[in-house]
């Protein structure tokens, strides 16, 4: 139920992406005047060319990975011929209908935040904003000396969720043909014959895992000596084993100097001096904040050496006035907490109550095949001494169901307190890890021990019944 304050705020939100949507839409069920302004269309980056469309392009991977497999499960594709004899298909993709599709439902889902944003009163101004000071904003559209002022909003609060760009290297500079970005990907006709992966975190392993599904032939260039540096070490290990199984090349401690397209393919030259000819290459190295330039510096709002806002538990800046939400801040850049900030943010600024954020209990996924999922600490972290507690692994070879479906890659892993045995950590390397992750989080979130988990009722058979029976593994005997 909405709530009503003695004072109507003027709220200000900067930018439309996940956080920048949430936060216009609570400030609005609180009874606030919102105005949401944004360049591209609601939904930002993340909807129009980033989450939602490399996420359905993957489920078209998983879909093409899916019909390849069914062989396994007894399932076999046959077509007669002219001669009356069964032939065995090939599965083709094609690529212009999966990118009209998945630009479509990203166009979709902006469409329907819109309307959303529209139903609960907020006003929407498309165009690019600065602010002049840490309470009001100005408006402009166009570029260079055709660049004006066409609107000012004055706020009692603005929250900044303008997120961030691909990373560009000086000496691969993206063309939108052979050198690409992750937003340059959607225009390609066909699959690529061969696809290098400058990058091996998470988005260069997703579409190095998806393009792979596809058909095409990938090199994936990793300056580490194993891909997903940061995430759980047993879980980047499979996923390796999973890519080279697949036919994908690794490149381990590899850095690229430079590319060069050559009109009929591309010249990726290592900081070695070796080179790799492809007909493409996706530049996955990292990216940078939108923040130069809209006036956070010069209305007193601090910013990190990389360009990043600032940012409290609650998303508050150095200014009082003045929120930052989303990859544009220096919290986790993943779209769940910028919808998670730009929502805490809101219930601040208007004096409703609020819970800071922690950090250690966000879940966070990646979307290769098989997926990993993770929340709370992890076992490195419990290897390094940082709190003590036990971890226990169960393959999901051993799960009576992944068993039915052909499942063979994959684990679940729990991480408990050493004394209390209350739950802090989890990963889940499985189809749908995303899905599966959740009863993990919940028990992080809420503090439940092993065998409050194990006391939950799971289906048989399930792959989540895997976490039950990992918390039941854990149980310790109390006199």
């Amino acid at each position: 139920m909405a709530t009503s304050f003695d004072r109507t705020q003027r709220i200000v939100v900067l930018g439309g992406g996940p956080g920048g949507y949430e936060a216009a839409l609570t400030g609005a069920q609180l009874g606030a005047d919102v105005t949401l302004i944004e360049r591209v269309g609601v939904g930002g980056a993340a909807v129009l060319t980033d989450v939602v469309p490399s996420k359905t392009l993957i489920a078209t991977a998983d879909a093409a990975t899916a019909i390849s497999d069914a062989t396994d499960l007894g399932v076999q594709f046959f077509a007669r011929g002219e001669s009356g004899r069964a032939s065995k298909p090939e599965v083709a993709v094609n690529l212009t209908q999966v990118n009209q599709r998945l630009l479509r439902l990203a166009q979709d889902q902006s469409d329907d935040m819109r309307e959303q944003l529209e139903a609960a009163g907020v006003r929407i101004i498309i165009g690019d904003g600065r602010l002049e000071g840490p309470q009001r904003v100005v408006v402009s559209a166009g570029s260079g000396s055709k660049r004006k002022d066409f609107d000012q909003c004055d706020a009692d609060t603005v929250v900044v969720a303008v997120g961030a760009s691909p990373r560009e290297l000086p000496t691969a500079k993206p063309d939108g043909e052979r050198i690409l970005t992750w937003t340059q990907l959607y225009g390609l006709p066909d699959v690529p014959e061969h696809l290098i992966v400058v990058g091996s975190g998470v988005t260069g392993a997703e579409f190095a895992s998806a393009y792979t599904a596809l058909g095409a032939k990938v090199t994936l260039v990793s300056s580490r000596d194993q891909v997903l540096p940061g995430e759980d070490a047993d879980a980047a290990a499979l996923i390796e084993a999973v890519f080279r199984r697949n036919g994908m090349t690794l490149l381990a401690n590899s850095r690229a100097q430079s590319v060069v397209n050559t009109g009929e393919g591309v010249t990726v030259t290592l900081t070695d001096g070796e080179t790799l000819e492809a007909s493409h290459v996706l530049m996955a190295v990292g990216s940078v904040p939108n923040t130069a330039g809209i006036g956070l510096e010069e209305a007193g709002v601090q910013l990190t050496d990389s360009g990043h806002v600032k940012v409290n538990r609650v998303a508050r800046t150095s200014m009082p006035s003045v929120y930052a939400v989303g990859d544009c801040s220096d919290s986790l850049p993943l779209a769940s907490v910028a919808s998670m900030q730009g929502r805490t943010a809101v219930y601040h600024a208007m004096g409703d109550a609020v819970t800071p954020i922690k950090l250690r209990n966000v879940t966070s996924n990646i979307f290769t095949s098989p997926e990993i999922a993770t929340v709370g600490f992890s076992q490195k972290q419990i290897e390094d001494g940082e709190t003590r507690g036990i971890v226990h692994k169960l393959m999901l070879e051993t799960n009576p169901r992944a068993k039915m479906q052909g499942v063979t890659d994959g684990f679940i892993k729990l991480i408990a307190a050493k004394t209390s045995g209350t739950v802090i950590g989890g990963v889940v390397v499985g189809p749908r890890a995303s899905e599966l992750i959740l009863p993990i989080a919940l028990a992080v979130e809420h503090r439940l021990t092993v065998d409050q988990l194990a006391r939950a009722y799971s289906v048989y058979p399930s792959l989540s019944g895997g976490i039950t029976d990992a918390a039941r593994a854990m149980h310790v005997a109390r006199e």
